[in-house]
């Protein structure tokens, strides 16, 4: 059986938490958890980023994700919590879902910038 987008979704966000922006600031400070972006590098230029927070466009995570990888990115390790956002939550919660499934066990979901970050009077670094 053929799984919709809907279903993907749904299954992405029992699997991966969805944490405040208040959590993200507390886990990042308190437990040295990365914030990576996996919006695509021209969202980031329309509305800038999470100062701190590290680009990897959803395309690429599994390639940043995996230490075997010749592009895996030091910012991923299994030991360190990731937290996820993208524009509405979706891509995060997928690639959320993905980092589980290759063995990240503290993974969770911001969800969107604005939505989730900017509104909620997180700080924004023009990129």
């Amino acid at each position: 059986m053929s799984a919709t987008v809907k279903d993907m979704l749904a299954a992405a966000n029992a699997e991966v938490p969805r944490i405040s922006a208040d959590d993200a600031r507390r886990m990042v400070a308190e437990e040295n958890a990365v914030i990576i972006d996996v919006r695509d590098p021209a969202e980031l230029a329309a509305s800038g980023k999470i100062p701190g927070s590290v680009n990897i466009p959803r395309g690429m995570l599994e390639f940043r994700a995996d230490a075997a990888s010749q592009y895996h990115d030091a910012n991923l390790s299994a030991d360190r919590p990731v937290i996820l956002h993208c524009a509405s939550g979706g891509r995060s919660a997928l690639s959320g879902a993905t980092l589980k499934r290759m063995g990240f066990e503290k993974v969770y979901n911001l969800g969107g910038f604005k939505p989730d970050w900017v509104d909620a009077g997180g700080e924004v670094e023009k990129v």
